[in-house]
Order: structure tokens, then sequence, then C-alpha cells
């Protein structure tokens, strides 16, 4: 299982939760492979934002920690993000072309406003879905005291 890993802080501890913060890297700022690096993409999602983590280790707010989340995890959420709401923009469009009849003078515009309102509908599902995802798989985990 290959983990993307990323130096963090813990903040707080409340009810049992780690609560953490992600430590600055001044050389990311100025590297050049940045598209490619995993500390990179964990460092932007968790930079200035506090975090609730899982740990099985004894922490105090002020340790640096090395935190894990599962890059299949973070791969399937980035696929489900980007796919399902242009297939729910071709989905849209589709369905309203073959619903329409070809002597419809209007049917380029209802076709488009079919798909544009496809396009936010799944949008408007993800939003609303995305807390339920996160909370049951995309957990990070600390894997260390730093």
């Amino acid at each position: 299982m290959s983990m993307l890993e990323e130096l963090a802080r813990v903040v707080k501890i409340e009810n049992h939760q780690v609560w953490i913060e992600s430590s600055p890297m001044n050389g990311c700022a100025s590297c050049q492979q940045k598209a490619s690096c995993s500390t990179n993409a964990i460092g932007s999602v968790l930079k200035n934002k506090q975090v609730p983590v899982d740990s099985d280790i004894q922490l105090n707010p002020g340790d640096n920690v090395l935190v894990a989340i599962d890059e299949r995890v973070l791969l399937r959420a980035s696929l489900l993000l980007y796919f399902l709401p242009i297939l729910a923009l071709f989905l849209g469009a589709g369905i309203s072309n073959w619903l329409l009849s070809d002597n419809n003078p209007h049917a380029d515009l209802w076709i488009a406003v079919s798909a544009f309102s496809g396009f936010l509908l799944m949008l408007w599902l993800i939003n609303r879905t995305q807390s339920l995802y996160l909370v049951s798989s995309a957990r990070p985990v600390v894997v260390r005291k730093i």
C-alpha cells in the first residue's frame, strides 16, 4: 500500500481526537518538482488548516509528527471529482438530444441547458456527499512522532 506522507504539528487534542496543522516547507515554494511531489500535494491540502487525524501514539500539542494518507484514496477522490461532473454533462446533453424532436427550433439551446444542469446537479451531489466519503475512508493517520 502506497502512502503519501507530510510533516505536521499537533495543534490540539480534543475528545481523544488529534488535530494537526501542516508544517511549512521552505524548500517547496521554490522547488521545480512541485507537480509530481507527494509532499507538496498533501501540504497544499493541509496548508493553514487544522485537520483531525487518527493516532494510536500518545501526543501533546506542539509535537511534530509524520502524517500519511493512502494514495489510492486521493486518486479515487480526484477521479470522482473530475470524472462524474463531465459524465453528467454529457448524459444531460445526450438525454435531452434523444428526447427532443429534430424539428425543434431551440433544440441546441435545450441541449446546452440540460448539459449544464446535469453538470451543476452532479457538483451539488458531490458537495453534499463528500463529507460522508471523507469521513469514512480518507482519514489521515499519524505514522510516527518526530
